[in-house]
């Protein structure tokens, strides 16, 4: 009797809204930061789609990579025979970052062996760690690279001469280190002890002086960048909890880099954006291993900089140098002044290494918050700045992504092997990852695709059925074996108006979510409860900061491109543009002085000549 009752009075749900993105500026105080927890792939697959379909094109790439020519420059680096052909592109025997692509390719790997169990990857990896440890053991125990250690050295005594030994270095650290994490590797363990202790060798030989000019790095293109050393040591000493990692780890921690960033000041004109990007990542495990709120504050308030002042619409960044001294920096790469990116839309903006790392420190951030505006710019980021990198027919991916009129994408072959080649086919076996979220008691529900969640802890499974963001609704199906007390917090996009609804079990909730916010469901759940979320999606002009009539269209969460071989220019203002378009099917059309322009999806786009961004220009 007692328990019915309870039960009847549970069928009325208490709904609170989530607060409206708060000011997330540097502060020592901690009482605004609410831990919140991400599943892991294991408890996350994603049901047939296409954006499943995204997935197995990127499998398919792995499983065409052969385990010799991967680890051809690494035997002969070690003196032991190989009769494979070696790779082109960035892995050739005569390029410097030989080897790094070898590490994209171990984390990769081991990611998607941690989505689904792949036999096959699983295999290959620890075929390739054997092969490794072979070739560190025959370089002394201590040493692994593709390229000799002379590099090390000439970077030491000329800070220059050699192309970034240490970001190498780190990426093979990093692949092995996730081999152990996510597939128990126990080898692949060791071998990136040792290769830590070669590091804390040649480290305990500097001076603080020579140290500080190895790693000091505002010029453009830094050839002694040392990528993300400091994250993968503080990733290292989260494992091992020995304190010599730590302390190694805080070598790469520039003070000159991190002390203005926890001031406040934005010093990021001018810098080569993945070579520091990859620093705040480190900042940021810093601060989950340490406490240090310095190291926190740095990492907010760089996000904060970064969204704010050195984005385009679609959350990615880097472009052209404001003082370009390389070919390079004239057109890409670097981060320009603070609000000026009207005048940077070159066709080698957008690198996808950013874009990736961005999506990285997002949600670290929103770990550490809960806070919506970080939801909100992950969504936007992955629909319009991560899925557009890759080619949805063949799984190639881009290293640039120009937003300007004319552009085109330059996807790059399967043998150019460049950054973008490794960080892109590590992003696309994390399209499971930061969907769902979770407290003791609450799940976030942040991004709107197909996906089976497993919440053991809860004893709870989810279901959500949705061909978002063709169509504009989610449908969250909930399994338990018994009644389930569980706060559902659902993302409302800022993008999203005041119609939207949520249903619960068929029945319209009372609530007028607002955007830009949680909406949290408390609710007994019981087996096959279902709840909605139906938005309404409307056309919208996102206009540049620095020039209001510098603008891109979306379609609710979609950026839109146009079909064009020439330059866009349009009429009008930026409420007429946006009632003119219409919708027919998948794509969309835009009239607008005497002109009838097709547009479609931006992460549709994959061949063709199209246009982002364009420009208003009303003079008579």
């Amino acid at each position: 009797m007692k328990l019915s009752r309870l039960l009847l009075i549970a069928v009325c749900c208490t709904l609170v809204f989530g607060t409206d993105a708060q000011n997330l500026s540097g502060s020592n105080s901690s009482s605004k930061y609410h831990t919140v927890n991400a599943f892991s792939a294991t408890d996350v697959k994603l049901k047939q789609s296409w954006l499943s379909e995204r997935e197995n094109r990127n499998k398919i790439y792995l499983y065409s990579l052969d385990p010799e020519r991967l680890l051809h420059n690494f035997r002969v680096n070690a003196g032991i025979p190989s009769t494979a052909k070696p790779l082109d592109g960035w892995e050739h025997p005569s390029v410097g970052l030989r080897g790094h692509f070898v590490g994209h390719f171990l984390s990769a790997c081991a990611s998607q062996i941690k989505n689904d169990g792949d036999t096959l990857l699983a295999n290959r990896i620890n075929y390739m760690v054997n092969a490794l440890a072979e070739c560190q053991q025959k370089m002394g125990g201590k040493y692994l690279s593709a390229f000799p250690e002379n590099d090390f050295s000439t970077l030491e005594k000329q800070y220059t001469g050699v192309w970034a030994p240490y970001y190498t270095y780190h990426k093979v650290m990093q692949g092995l280190l996730d081999v152990y994490i996510l597939t128990g590797n126990p080898k692949a363990y060791q071998i990136v002890l040792n290769m830590a202790d070669y590091v804390q060798t040649r480290m305990d030989k500097l001076s603080a002086e020579t140290i500080e000019k190895m790693l000091y790095t505002p010029a453009a293109n830094p050839s002694n960048e040392a990528g993300a050393m400091n994250e993968v040591l503080h990733n290292l000493y989260a494992v091992s909890h020995n304190p010599k990692h730590l302390k190694l780890a805080e070598i790469f921690d520039r003070k000159w880099f991190s002390q203005p960033l926890t001031n406040g000041i934005d010093i990021l004109s001018g810098l080569h954006a993945n070579t520091h990007l990859v620093l705040v990542n480190g900042f940021a495990k810093r601060y989950e291993n340490t406490h240090e709120t310095s190291y926190r504050d740095a990492a907010v308030n760089f996000w904060d900089m970064l969204e704010q002042h050195h984005c385009y619409v679609n959350g990615s960044s880097s472009g052209p140098r404001p003082i370009p001294t390389t070919p390079t920096a004239m057109k890409a790469e670097h981060w320009g002044r603070s609000d000026g990116l009207s005048t940077t839309l070159t066709d080698e903006i957008s690198e996808s290494c950013v874009t990736h790392n961005t999506q990285k420190l997002t949600s670290t951030l929103f770990r550490w918050t809960a806070n919506p505006s970080y939801a909100d710019v992950y969504m936007n980021t992955f629909y319009n700045g991560v899925l557009p990198t890759q080619n949805s027919e063949n799984g190639a991916v881009v290293y640039h992504l120009p937003l300007s009129s004319p552009r085109q994408k330059k996807f790059l072959t399967e043998t150019d092997f460049r950054c973008c080649n490794g960080t892109g086919i590590e992003a696309f076996t994390h399209l499971n990852a930061n969907i769902y979220f979770h407290d003791e008691d609450n799940l976030w529900v942040n991004m709107f695709i197909p996906t089976e969640l497993n919440w053991n802890a809860k004893k709870l499974k989810i279901e959500q059925i949705t061909n978002f963001p063709q169509e504009p609704k989610t449908t969250l199906i909930v399994r338990c074996g018994q009644p389930t007390s569980m706060g559902l917090k659902l993302f409302i996009p800022s993008w999203a108006d005041n119609s939207t609804k949520v249903l619960l079990n068929g029945k319209p909730l009372s609530v007028s979510p607002k955007p830009n916010s949680f909406l949290t469901i408390n609710h007994i759940w019981n087996n096959n409860d279902k709840v909605e979320i139906i938005f309404n999606f409307s056309f919208r002009v996102a206009p540049m900061n620095d020039n209001k009539n510098v603008i891109a269209l979306y379609y609710g969460p979609v950026l839109l491109a146009f079909e064009t071989n020439d330059e866009l220019i349009l009429k009008g203002t930026a409420k007429e543009i946006a009632q003119s378009m219409q919708k027919s099917g998948s794509d969309f059309t835009l009239l607008n002085n005497g002109k009838n322009y097709k547009l479609k999806s931006f992460y549709s786009v994959n061949s063709g000549s199209y246009g982002v961004y364009a420009t208003i220009r009303n003079e008579y």
